[in-house]
């Protein structure tokens, strides 16, 4: 690539032409859109508020699908993987303790893979993105619009 014209103010001291963008991405501070962060945590919590509610509503349904997984427990684990699934993602889409609740479901969904998507590799590369996404969360915060960031102005 030539570049022929030199803009107006160069000093010659660096090329002008220096990727400043990269420079700039990494040595100044970004702020996240509080609109986004909102519209991220209710896409996120989506999936779990409808999962975790159909376990806790068919309870011996569920429980029967786990043995057949070989998740062990019985209708307790389905009590308690559907109120994890459940009051988690109400605590996503709220924002509260985001922090926690987020490293929490993505090591589930981690587990997840294993007993129910063990083989499938479509749905463990889609379980492999909400992780992503949950720490993505868990690093950068619930944003403004959250219970936690309510918390913190009180």
């Amino acid at each position: 690539m030539t570049i022929s014209r030199v803009p107006p103010g160069y000093l010659g001291h660096e090329p002008w032409f220096t990727f400043n963008f990269i420079k700039t991405a990494i040595t100044e501070p970004r702020t996240m859109n509080p609109a986004v962060v909102l519209a991220g945590r209710v896409l996120l919590s989506l999936l779990f508020i409808y999962a975790g509610f159909g376990k806790l509503s068919n309870a011996a349904g569920t429980a029967g699908y786990f043995a057949s997984v070989g998740v062990p427990g019985g209708i307790a684990a389905a009590y308690l993987i559907g109120a994890l699934e459940f009051f988690g993602g109400l605590a996503i889409l709220l924002g509260f303790q985001t922090l926690i609740v987020a490293y929490v479901l993505a090591v589930f969904t981690l587990g997840t893979i294993y007993f129910g998507h063990y083989g499938d590799m479509q749905a463990s590369l889609k379980n492999l993105t909400i992780v992503g996404g949950f720490l993505i969360l868990g690093t950068a915060g619930a944003g403004a619009y959250s219970v936690d960031a309510r918390s913190r102005r009180a």
